[in-house]
């Protein structure tokens, strides 16, 4: 996936690098079963090791200027913790691990809601373990005694549902196999259905710890794009012409700086009959057309280009997003409709999947 892109030097380690590192695709071999199975400590798990090697590098090279960028992919699923983290929130934890179901638990037969917050507590325990090693790596950084001088950024590219919205279990929604797994592309009913961006997907942690900034809280809204012009900022590197994001450096030193007018939140731009890569390794056909959010000031846009599907929400006065008043405020839904058009034109989306997009329909 061009992770390794442009970096001088690369490390992954092996373990979680496919969606389900438990359950073996049909035809897909999983070496991640094989490196799970000599796991027996915490320090064996993917997001510890991935820290350790961190803090190694940073032991080698820290005198030197330097851009670190570590991916732990935890939180993400399979959440499998030593049980002591998920013990934190479910006291009469069993151990298992809960995988989620990419669609609503009510239509799993025999799921219960148990299950599912079973599952929501190995995933705050997987939290909870790289927030402890996130702890490590900035205490090595003080303890090299470049805390002064170094910025850090914190940052994820998504959130997960947990039973919100009439059920939702996952990140998106597909037609799976009876035990709630994935179907692999080439096999008939794999299709991503109907999948919703609410805030519990897209409004994303973002933290930033720069010399010189005192803490304190922004208010307006960026984009993840804004990422790679912001670390070229704080470093003085020129932002080349092309890049799309903007710097959040002036307004780490200045409160008053406004942020966007609006955010676009999206899986890639494509029409239902595409074929689209998401979740994990496979190709597998859309069903519905893709919903994209759109969010500016306290109002949130879940666009679709299909008919009595888009909806309106104020964040302000129904943050869990519960009161769909998109046929109450059809100007306002408008007016952020005319943005989505606005972001996708400037950025030159292809006519096919702009064409479908030009209307908002009640």
């Amino acid at each position: 996936m061009n992770y390794d892109r442009g970096f001088q030097t690369f490390f992954m380690n092996t373990g979680q690098d496919t969606l389900w590192s438990l359950i073996p695709e049909p035809g897909y071999h999983n070496e991640s079963l094989d490196i799970r199975d000599s796991w027996h400590y915490e320090s064996d798990r993917n997001a510890p090791k991935t820290f350790m090697t961190a803090i190694q590098w940073l032991e080698r090279h820290y005198k030197e200027d330097f851009f670190l960028y570590l991916d732990t992919w935890d939180p993400h699923e399979p959440w499998d913790a030593p049980s002591y983290y998920t013990e934190i929130y479910m006291p009469e934890y069993d151990g298992e691990i809960v995988l989620p179901l990419y669609g609503n638990w009510h239509d799993m037969p025999g799921y219960t809601e148990a299950e599912m917050r079973k599952g929501h507590a190995t995933y705050c325990g997987e939290i909870t373990m790289v927030d402890t090693w996130v702890g490590h790596i900035l205490r090595s950084v003080e303890n090299m005694g470049i805390a002064d001088k170094t910025a850090v950024i914190f940052t994820s590219d998504h959130g997960f549902y947990f039973g919100e919205h009439g059920g939702l279990f996952g990140k998106m929604s597909s037609d799976k196999y009876p035990d709630g797994t994935l179907r692999p592309y080439d096999e008939p009913g794999s299709q991503w259905s109907y999948s919703p961006l609410f805030e519990e997907l897209v409004h994303l942690p973002l933290l930033i710890r720069a010399p010189g900034v005192s803490p304190g809280v922004r208010n307006g809204l960026s984009s993840a794009v804004d990422m790679m012009p912001t670390v070229l900022d704080l470093l003085g590197v020129a932002i080349p012409d092309f890049v799309q994001g903007r710097s959040l450096a002036p307004a780490l030193s200045d409160a008053s700086r406004s942020g966007r007018d609006y955010v676009v939140s999206s899986i890639p731009f494509a029409n239902p009959g595409d074929a689209v890569q998401s979740v994990d390794n496979f190709l597998r056909d859309l069903k519905d057309p893709p919903v994209t959010t759109v969010t500016a000031g306290h109002w949130s846009l879940l666009y679709s280009p299909d008919p009595g599907v888009s909806q309106l929400y104020n964040l302000a006065s129904d943050p869990q997003q519960l009161d769909n008043v998109i046929e109450r405020h059809w100007d306002k839904a408008r007016e952020m409709h005319r943005m989505l058009v606005e972001f996708m034109r400037e950025n030159e989306v292809p006519e096919r999947l702009l064409r479908p997009r030009l209307e908002l329909r009640l």
